[in-house]
């Protein structure tokens, strides 16, 4: 890599950092191009010679958190089949979720503010959740696929296995001083149990807890 593409990359990751700083302490809408170029140090002209506009360069910050995610889940086994009625399957989804989302907060909350901008008609939030949520959805397919019956469409389950997190996610993780007092794992464990036994039903009184049980009809 020669000396003028080194510089292009170093501009291109100080204004993406610039940019979560400021997504961060401002919020989205409320911040420039010129705010994001003078925290990153770099003259205003630089930026477009990256990024056509904010959007554009929020998209590039959204490619990063969906690359980070992806290693993160191939760094596991993760066999098409994964069935998320077993415990450990499914928190190994919600952790992997969770950690993206702790880590990119400030795109997650960028992203939402932006969908906010669009004609409520435009569907943005819809197709991005879709999006997000596709993993799922395919597991959920599986499962469906198999005989186990769903509470509803695998797209509409993991759509709403994915607000559930990412909104549930936003606010505890802004919560600042307010927050309660659990550990990451507590954490990720409640959200698992929430979602286990909205698939398969609560365990049956008197066995002992399995892990895995014919999915409900919801």
């Amino acid at each position: 890599m020669g000396v003028r593409q080194v510089k292009a990359a170093e501009t291109e990751a100080a204004l993406k950092t610039a940019a979560r700083q400021l997504f961060a302490e401002q919020g989205y809408l409320n911040t420039k191009i010129t705010d994001i170029t003078t925290t990153a140090g770099r003259a205003t002209g630089s930026f477009y010679d990256h990024f056509a506009g904010k959007e554009e360069l929020l998209q590039a910050l959204v490619h990063d958190m969906n690359a980070h995610a992806d290693a993160t889940i191939a760094a596991e086994a993760h066999p098409e089949e994964h069935d998320l009625r077993d415990r450990g399957q499914l928190r190994a989804h919600i952790g992997t979720a969770w950690i993206v989302l702790r880590d990119h907060l400030p795109v997650v909350v960028a992203l939402m503010q932006s969908a906010m901008t669009d004609n409520l008609a435009a569907g943005r939030g819809w197709r991005t959740l879709l999006e997000d949520t596709d993993i799922l959805r395919q597991h959920l397919e599986t499962l469906e696929q198999q005989g186990h019956p769903l509470p509803g469409t695998p797209e509409m389950v993991a759509a709403a296995m994915g607000a559930m997190l990412s909104m549930f996610g936003y606010a505890l993780l802004t919560a600042g001083e307010f927050a309660p007092a659990a550990s990451e794992e507590e954490i990720v464990d409640m959200l698992t149990g929430l979602l286990l036994y909205g698939l398969t039903g609560p365990p049956r009184e008197g066995s002992e807890r399995r892990e895995k049980e014919t999915v409900a009809v919801g």
